[in-house]
């Protein structure tokens, strides 16, 4: 994006210019002579951003300005429009904000493509995510800023003209006067539909920066695009911010929700999996829904019961996926019909034909939809049949029967389409049209005899062809002209692959004279056309809410092939994350051995889980499988597990990349600390980020403390977060922490020298001791180096262990969280649906496990107020002292530096420790077994050997 300062907003003329330099106006307010390109153009282009002129107003309608100068809407495909494929719709949004330390972002996002304007109104936070966020899913063609904005540059202009790359847009500066409270009502009033008016009235009132907005993008799109709505002719709707999962574009990238990583063109991502949409508004929906996952329960459920409904019912399934199969893309033709070009031309009234023959074609499949749905039980199915009822579509139907031939189809074809636009509209309208029709038919039946008198003459096979630039032409094989040449007689001669295609001097003047009665065609039959769009636009709502109900069925029913094809089950909405053989969507379909599912179970007790494993042992896979599950089961998809209950999640966050950012000059470390910062900064207790690997990019000690640190951080949001790490230390130090488990990927390696991935999730933290050693021989790398590394994790693992100590503090924090975690059992068994048989024994089992595990910290506590672990630690000392001293010396031989003890660590933090353990947490300050109904008299009499039961494991 150019840099380059634009030094005058004010003209009196609007002034385009293609100058890659600053502008300066004179002092009577014009542009410079070389700017001057058109005085009817009110923008002009500075320094890649296009401004608005402050031209006084006129007091009359504007007419638009010339083609000519109309400005570049090409949409530059980078970034985001490359990620899954966007489509390239034109999509033109303003955007406006409030002064202060927590702005309020009001949007507008018009698209051209489908007729439709959502207004939005955001209370962001100083990061602006939530507003980019929002660029992203809709990805606009054309940003519009006001003008006074960009100079100086506020935060969020800077902020958007970073993400310029990523969203996929250009900036527009927009005078300030256009953006009025006032027109914007005023253009709701006018354009929405009138049974809509005054709901959407009233979701807008008091969202002034949304309103303001709406005014700028339709002034836009008047005056610089020369495009107009005619009255209650566009879909208006307010989409609130809060009603939508926020996901970053970094999660998006990296947890491959609408594009692969390694191949921008492979379907192997969330979108190319659920993607069996059968037309263009399916498609276009089910995108959306993945960028911005609903948060609605209610809403989730009934999609969950029309979808049950849909993969159960066979019948029904393959009667809707036929329906469904010869739909165009239909918002695209409703929009085009309400769009009134300020200067027709004779393409416009070609394409105002095709538009309604494909209405055509759009209202008679809505018949096969409405008996496919027959029996539909369901509400969301049962609303859909019945905006698909005959007595919705019976006035269009015969408002298109009275003027377009009952005949006329929607053809693919060239010259197809051309007949069928030539004899769309029915005989006897207007006599001009048949006398104009009967001289298109002779000159096509001349052109054809041409071709096959040319045919006789030479004797050479030839074919006739038609294109739409060339019309009419020939075409022949190559071999034929391989004993003699070509005829003087043709033209236009060229070899295509193994054909050859030409033309005759007579065939042009005959292709003329098809193209000059097609033409005469057309004016005659447009005023009936017309008249028919203008009578259409009546209706216009009913038909924009079948094509929204068409394209919820069609994501329906693609996820219904999903769940038919594949092993998915319906979620439960709980306060509680339980899944049961969880798999990960992607991974599952494109590997050929089996995938190996695992349980996933995560509560406020459990809102840490620290997952350790060896080097690829599935971590980064358990924990994308949890982010992406949440995300299907979040847009009304059934997802792969056994069973699955989830929370409902505001934000999803994702650091698992491990790139350099080159072009952003930013290494490694950098790059996630960046990414890092972010999540906290954003992060609350509805939210469920995933980490994978953090500080591994700079040293162990700093990458150690920073991941310490930011764990810690994490915990306290009481969000939901999967933290994959090698650091075993982290494990071991945060264990003790309220809402921290600590999980690993299990191994195998009962044989020498060998690894084998069993990808299980277990409890604990991963037991192999130097799983990086045995992986490297497997490499191979050099016997001697081999020796050499496990001699010196030998002599590193002594000094360690020989320093580590068990502290009060520490017993006293364990002490407390098992109360909490008996707290929360307690809460699931009083919401739950056990028989009192069940949970009587549930709770017996419960009892026993609670009194095994205070009785042995009462007796680990005992032992350190009598200091019975430093005697034995201190014995251990000086037994390990003789046999460790040469291997000492050889460490300072080698140059390796033992890293910081863990001793030193634990004692840092023991006061801490101390303090969390009675840190008011869900309300419980200090709590004993007794206040909970336990006997602690008679822990004592309990068996010591038995383990109990786990009860989140169950």
């Amino acid at each position: 994006m150019s840099n380059n300062r634009r030094t005058s907003t004010s003209y009196t003329i609007g002034t385009t210019t293609n100058r890659v330099g600053t502008s300066t106006g004179t002092a009577n307010g014009l542009g410079t002579s070389s700017q001057i390109a058109s005085t009817s153009n009110p923008f002009y282009t500075t320094g890649g951003y296009g401004t608005a002129t402050s031209r006084p107003r006129t007091g009359r309608r504007s007419t638009g300005r010339p083609s000519t100068t109309r400005p570049s809407t090409a949409r530059p495909r980078t970034g985001i429009s490359t990620l899954g494929g966007a489509e390239n719709q034109e999509i033109i949004c303003a955007i406006s904000e409030s002064r202060g330390i927590s702005p309020t972002v009001g949007l507008a996002f018009v698209n051209l493509d489908t007729g439709e304007a959502v207004l939005s109104q955001i209370s962001d936070s100083q990061t602006y995510v939530r507003t980019v966020h929002k660029l992203i899913v809709y990805s606009p063609t054309n940003i519009l800023i006001v003008s006074t904005a960009a100079s100086p540059k506020s935060k969020l202009f800077s902020i958007i003209e970073d993400s310029l790359d990523d969203i996929g847009s250009n900036i527009t500066l927009l005078d300030r006067r256009y953006w009025a409270e006032t027109t914007g009502l005023e253009y709701v009033q006018q354009l929405a539909f009138l049974e809509d008016v005054e709901s959407i009235k009233t979701a807008v009132s008091g969202n002034y920066y949304a309103v303001c907005c709406f005014a700028a993008v339709l002034k836009y799109v008047e005056l610089g695009m020369s495009k107009t709505f005619p009255f209650r002719s566009l879909r208006i709707k307010y989409e609130p911010s809060e009603g939508s999962m926020m996901i970053d574009l970094s999660t998006i990238r990296s947890l491959e929700l609408v594009q692969n990583l390694q191949n921008a063109k492979s379907k192997d991502c969330l979108f190319g999996l659920l993607n069996e949409t059968m037309t263009p508004m399916g498609g276009r929906l089910l995108r959306s829904n993945i960028l911005q996952p609903l948060t609605n329960p209610d809403t989730l459920n009934t999609r969950y019961d029309a979808l049950e409904e849909l993969s159960t019912k066979e019948e029904m399934f393959f009667a809707v996926r036929q329906a469904l199969k010869p739909f165009l893309d239909v918002d695209k033709t409703l929009t085009q019909l309400i769009l009134v070009p300020v200067q027709p031309g004779l393409k416009d009234t070609e394409q105002a034909i095709n538009n309604v023959i494909m209405l055509k074609q759009f209202v008679n499949l809505i018949k096969p939809v409405f008996e496919a749905l027959t029996g539909a039980r369901c509400s969301m199915l049962q609303e859909i049949r019945n905006l698909c009822a005959y007595e919705n579509t019976e006035p269009i139907q015969e408002l298109i029967n009275c003027t377009i031939n009952e005949d006329t189809t929607y053809a693919t074809q060239p010259l197809d389409l051309r007949n069928q636009r030539t004899y769309a509209v029915k005989s006897g309208v207007n006599g001009l049209l048949d006398v104009a029709r009967q001289t298109y038919k002779e000159a096509m039946t001349d052109a054809v005899q041409h071709i096959t008198d040319l045919t006789e003459e030479h004797g050479f096979p030839l074919q006739t062809k038609f294109d739409n630039v060339r019309q009419f032409y020939m075409r022949l094989p190559a071999n034929e002209l391989e004993q003699r040449d070509l005829p003087a007689i043709f033209i236009n001669v060229f070899r295509k692959k193994n054909m050859v295609e030409c033309q005759t001097l007579d065939l042009m003047k005959r292709n003329q004279k098809i193209a000059d009665s097609h033409t005469e065609v057309l004016l005659m039959s447009d005023k009936s056309v017309q008249d028919l769009i203008a009578d259409v636009r009546v209706h216009m709502s009913i038909l924009f809410k079948i094509c929204e109900g068409i394209g919820m069925l069609d994501m329906l029913a693609s996820f219904a092939h999903a769940v038919t094809s594949q092993d998915y089950v319906r979620p439960v909405i709980a306060d509680t994350l339980a899944i049961r053989a969880g798999r990960h969507p992607i991974r599952e379909k494109i590997q050929n051995t089996k995938y190996i599912p695992n349980d996933v179970y995560a509560t406020q007790q459990t809102r840490f889980q620290i997952i350790t494993g060896c080097n690829m042992s599935g971590k980064s896979t358990y924990i994308r499988s949890v982010a992406l599950i949440t995300v299907m089961a979040q847009i009304g998809s059934f997802v792969p597990a056994q069973y699955c209950s989830f929370p409902i999640m505001r934000q999803l966050f994702a650091r698992v990349s491990m790139d350099d950012n080159i072009e952003a000059n930013v290494s490694t470390f950098a790059a996630e600390m960046r990414e890092t910062a972010f999540i906290l900064r954003n992060i609350d207790r509805q939210s469920m980020a995933i980490i994978d690997e953090l500080g591994r990019g700079t040293s162990t000690r700093d990458g150690l403390a920073i991941a310490l640190a930011i764990a810690e951080a994490l915990v306290e949001s009481r969000a939901l977060v999967w933290f994959a790490t090698h650091f075993r230390d982290l494990a071991t130090i945060m264990s003790e922490r309220n809402g921290v488990v600590n999980l690993h990927l299990a191994v195998d390696s009962s044989e020498e020298d060998k690894l084998e991935m069993l990808y299980r999730i277990s409890s604990g933290t991963v037991q192999e001791e130097h799983y990086g050693l045995k992986l490297a021989k497997v490499v191979p790398l050099p016997p001697g180096v081999i020796e050499h590394a496990e001699h010196v994790a030998r002599t590193l693992e002594m000094k360690k262990n020989k320093q580590k100590e068990h502290s009060l503090a520490i017993v006293q924090a364990r002490r407390r969280k098992l109360l909490l975690n008996l707290k929360e059992h307690l809460s699931q068994a009083k919401e739950g649906r056990m028989d009192d048989e069940v949970l009587q024994r549930w709770l017996k089992e419960l009892q026993k496990e609670f009194v095994i595990r205070m009785s042995a910290l009462d007796e680990e506590a005992e032992n350190v107020a009598l200091g019975v672990y430093e005697k034995k630690d201190q014995e251990d000392e000086e037994r390990e002292e003789g046999d460790g001293e040469g291997e000492v010396k050889r460490e300072v031989t080698v140059g390796t530096q033992a890293p910081p003890a863990l001793g030193d660590v634990d004692r840092e933090l023991e006061q801490q420790l101390q303090d969390q353990a009675f840190r008011d947490s869900d309300g419980i300050e200090h709590i004993d077994a007794a206040d909970l109904g336990f006997n602690a008299g008679s822990r004592r009499s309990v068996n010591a050997g038995d383990d109990g039961i786990h009860v989140y494991h169950r």
